[in-house]
């Protein structure tokens, strides 16, 4: 039970981080091409690869804590099946070039940032 409590609260906040960040990418970059949904996956994961060694191998952190901020947190935070709907529209859009686009950049640079992310943390 502690544990789905702290995923709840976690995905509270995540749901939260992800959408003011997306405002504030959108409010940059304009809504032209769905920047503030490739910004917060990016940095998930990049994150997500972090966190997952700092706290498993680093700190040895508890359940709770894991679930809080891995599961809750980042799992609210990255926005996968906004990226599906966003890129759907691009096509239905005529657009197929941005859709392309933000698929590779989405698939490619995630997976590097999580590797990222994870090469940072056994750095340190």
């Amino acid at each position: 039970m502690t544990q789905a409590l702290a995923i709840a609260a976690g995905g509270a906040v995540g749901a939260l981080l992800r959408y003011w960040t997306s405002v504030a990418v959108h409010s940059r970059l304009g809504t032209a091409f769905p920047y503030g949904t490739l910004f917060v996956n990016i940095l998930g994961s990049l994150l997500m690869g972090f966190l997952y060694i700092w706290l498993i191998e680093r700190l040895a952190a508890g359940p709770a804590l894991r679930a809080f901020l891995l599961i809750g947190v980042l799992g609210a935070f990255t926005t996968f099946s906004a990226f599906s709907m966003e890129t759907l529209n691009l096509i239905e859009a005529g657009q197929p070039g941005k859709a392309l686009l933000n698929v590779l950049i989405s698939v490619i640079v995630c997976i590097a940032a999580a590797g990222l992310g994870i090469f940072a943390a056994r750095q340190l």
